[in-house]
């Protein structure tokens, strides 16, 4: 694959679009009906309950009240028996610095009631489009930076100590660009990513970049959908500059993928480039942010839904990638059209 010449270095800022400044928009909000629904969330604060235990006995006894979290997030299976599990957790919460970095978060996050509202209307609006959906348990605890996110059908578990601010001075051992992305606002567009896996239908034998481009693209119009009000820069985890700027050089983008034909291209250490974490994606410029493919293929995702008007359900059932690429009409948008 050839390199593009400099002509392709991303242009300085032109434009700053609203919805990429992370504006509230009063035409954003979820409909009534989808509001009226008869739907709660109740965040289970464990790291207090865990913080507090002085001995074994009363791990076992949070054990027990606790099972599927003693089971998905403390992983009992890998434990002898549940004295060995309460024994380690002892040390650990006695362990200085993970006092320090409790207390932390007991700061950061002494109050998450605005968390806990937005996934309650995000499982609100899953649920109206998805009625099969069933609301999981959600729960927050500290880990020791050893897990930051666990998403299954029946519970939610935030790591909260890796959403401290990227200012703080604890942070997960991540590249900068990536650890970035892990501060509050992230928490609610993560777990919506995460839940949209299980409705984002794909085939098996597609291998292709334009597959991972679309179900990307999916994943990203799903969360989109479902948190209307939420800045894109949460949801794929570009700063609003570099939303802004990519949508001013979309041609460009759009034209490195069509001279290099990458759409039907199945080596994935090419596709890699494309949809692969990375501070910027070099084959098309140092100054370009990573995981381009992605941000294409929710262009292409978004054509196809607005041309067709497809529901949101059968969106993501749609696992034809090039049906979604041939029928959404896509086209880059030019500069200041």
């Amino acid at each position: 694959m050839r390199n593009l010449t400099t002509r392709y270095l991303f242009l300085p800022l032109l434009l700053l679009f609203a919805f990429a400044c992370g504006k509230k928009d009063e035409s954003c909000e979820l409909s009534q009906e989808i509001m009226d629904q008869d739907l709660s969330v109740t965040i289970s604060r464990l790291e207090k309950d865990f913080f507090n235990a002085k001995s074994t006995e009363e791990f076992k006894y949070l054990f027990e009240e606790h099972p599927e979290f003693t089971k998905e997030y403390l992983q009992m299976d890998l434990y002898p028996n549940s004295d060995s599990l309460a024994a380690e957790l002892l040390a650990i919460h006695q362990d200085s610095s993970m006092n320090v970095l409790y207390d932390s978060v007991k700061v950061v996050f002494s109050d998450i009631s605005e968390v806990e509202k937005e996934l309650e209307n995000a499982f609100k609006a899953i649920k109206y489009n998805f009625p099969e959906f069933q609301v999981p348990k959600v729960y927050t605890f500290v880990s020791g930076f050893n897990s930051d996110l666990i998403v299954t059908d029946d519970l939610i578990v935030i790591g909260l100590d890796y959403f401290l601010p990227p200012t703080h001075t604890f942070q997960p051992e991540l590249p900068r660009y990536m650890a970035e992305r892990y501060d509050k606002p992230y928490i609610v567009p993560m777990i919506v990513m995460a839940i949209s896996a299980r409705y984002n239908q794909t085939d098996p034998l597609d291998n292709t970049l334009l597959a991972e481009m679309i179900y990307y693209g999916k994943t990203y119009h799903f969360t989109k959908a479902i948190l209307p009000c939420t800045s894109d820069q949460y949801i794929i985890g570009y700063p609003p500059e570099a939303i802004a700027e990519s949508f001013d050089n979309e041609e460009l983008i759009w034209s490195h993928f069509v001279e290099n034909e990458l759409l039907y291209e199945t080596n994935p250490f090419e596709i890699r480039k494309y949809i692969g974490e990375a501070p910027f994606t070099d084959a098309i410029s140092t100054k370009a942010p990573g995981r381009l493919g992605r941000w294409l293929g929710w262009n292409i995702v978004d054509d196809y839904q607005f041309n067709l008007d497809v529901p949101l359900d059968m969106l993501m059932a749609e696992s034809d990638a090039r049906k979604i690429f041939g029928e959404s009409g896509y086209r880059p948008r030019k500069v200041n059209e």
